[in-house]
């Protein structure tokens, strides 16, 4: 497989559907988280180094937001209009959450250490005099 730009962005099955998975942006292998939502120093197979990457915490941040918006709001609509006990609440929305930031925060992540891969992105160096 060759690194172009754009490949496999749009097909169906290409990279954007893979991501979740934790693809390598090369390989395409199943090598890039090491850890739930951390990434692997570098692919088992085909050796990219995902250290030298800035993701970054960025993704986190909004993720939190959005979705803590959504589920505050969903809440707030199930106790008005339904008027539940508070362990329905404990037992629908922290489960929902939890997975929702998770997954979220796993394919932002690999979407923009893919996009990073296929720009050709890395941390700037100053060169000394």
């Amino acid at each position: 497989m060759a690194d172009t730009p754009g490949e496999g962005a749009t097909a169906p099955g290409g990279l954007s559907a893979k991501l979740p998975f934790g693809r390598c942006p090369r390989c395409r292998a199943r090598t890039l988280f090491g850890s739930v939502i951390s990434f692997a120093p570098q692919c088992r197979s085909c050796g990219l180094d995902f250290s030298g990457f800035n993701v970054g915490d960025g993704p986190a941040a909004f993720l939190t937001l959005i979705i803590g918006a959504l589920v505050s709001a969903l809440a707030i609509w199930l106790q008005l209009a339904a008027e539940p006990p508070f362990w329905v609440h404990i037992v629908l929305w922290v489960p929902l959450t939890t997975f929702a930031v998770i997954a979220g925060l796993r394919y932002s992540k690999a979407k923009l250490l893919a996009a990073e891969h296929r720009r050709k992105a890395g941390e700037a160096r100053r060169r000394e005099p």
